[in-house]
């Protein structure tokens, strides 16, 4: 084993760490998906104002799997013709955003302080984001928003089989160079909207430390904002070792236990092939269980052998890097993953 605080992105949660089960839905919730996805299968054409109209693509139906149609329909509160508008909203946005043309090379000066890292699992196996708003290096820019989109897909490449949502680790520790940061107002609303709209029932936890009198002030202003069950998500200056076990937490944040050195020559390349590979490998049992929109992410995961179809990915198996089965609930050797140097404030309120 080497010597020295670890610079890549762990793996898998720690042991006996695990999601908690899915709820079971009522009938009237399964009538309710099975509306959503009848429409969503018979939709012919994604409405753009910028000229990005026309017929889903391949990776817009494999992004609409079943648990995000639920999610959608949980955000709406469960009205079908609500979660319908608002998925092809999103869809729309993702199009018109580009955002599956960001690229970790044009993300990259955003992170070089480590501004945001991903790096462990909370003791619900929720991907555990930093953010480190001391760590600031850029001038608010369209990039930083960017940043922001980017890092979070990429958490959700993290997600291990069964979870959904996400743990923000936020430390407002003030660095040598930079003792305002908080984000402008403007910025952050553009960024609440986004993560609000686009990608609803995402946090699970948000834990934030050392709160300055400015960014009191500023989750004053923006609370108005912040849908009052994403509120409930928030954890202010407590122990984060009640929600994280000690062994991944990263030992800047409370009572953690894991040295962790942010080098971006080394954490970079190594979070973006560890992304790369889950998300390659959900694509190709995606493609192996017949394509189907509406398909399990449990499925994609690796965490069940059959798809939605009855389909199962003999070939994937082999021919994959890891994606996380069910077994992946096991510490495994650790690299390295990060997130988006957005304002460090506004990433908190992800639904």
């Amino acid at each position: 084993m080497s010597s020295g605080p670890l610079k890549t992105p762990l793996a898998s949660p720690a042991p006996g760490c695990q999601p908690k089960p899915r709820p079971v839905l009522t009938a009237e919730q399964q009538q309710k998906y099975d509306w959503l996805l009848q429409q969503v299968k018979a939709w012919t054409e994604v409405p753009s104002t910028k000229g990005k109209a026309g017929p889903l693509t391949d990776r817009e139906k494999f992004w609409l799997t079943k648990e995000c149609l639920l999610r959608y329909l949980r955000a709406t509160k469960w009205q079908e013709k609500e979660s319908e508008k608002r998925l092809l909203e999103t869809l729309a946005w993702r199009r018109e955003y580009g955002v599956e043309e960001l690229t970790a090379d044009h993300i990259s000066p955003e992170n070089e302080t480590g501004k945001q890292i991903t790096l462990g699992y909370d003791k619900e196996a929720r991907v555990c984001h930093y953010l480190n708003p001391g760590r600031q290096n850029t001038e608010p820019s369209p990039r930083q928003v960017q940043h922001l989109v980017y890092m979070v897909e990429r958490v959700i490449d993290m997600m291990p089989p069964g979870q959904e949502t996400l743990a923000l680790l936020i430390n407002f520790k003030q660095s040598k160079s930079r003792s305002n940061t908080a984000p402008g107002l403007g910025l952050a609303r553009e960024c609440l909207h986004i993560l609000q709209h686009h990608y609803p029932e995402r946090l699970g936890k948000a834990l934030i430390i050392n709160m300055p009198w400015i960014v009191t002030g500023f989750f004053k202003l923006i609370t108005p904002f912040i849908d009052p069950l994403t509120r409930e998500k928030l954890k202010f200056n407590e122990d984060m070792a009640a929600y994280v076990p000690a062994e991944q937490m990263w030992s800047e944040f409370s009572s953690g236990k894991l040295e962790f050195e942010y080098d971006h020559a080394a954490y970079w390349p190594a979070f973006n092939k560890l992304c790369d590979d889950r998300r390659n490998a959900r694509w190709e049992r995606w493609t192996a269980g017949g394509q189907q929109i509406g398909e399990s992410e449990d499925y994609l995961a690796g965490a069940t052998e059959v798809g939605v179809a009855g389909a199962s990915p003999a070939k994937t198996e082999t021919a994959a890097p890891a994606p996380v089965p069910a077994a992946a609930l096991e510490v495994k050797a650790p690299e390295v993953a990060s997130v988006e140097a957005v304002p460090a404030t506004t990433a908190s309120v992800v639904n």
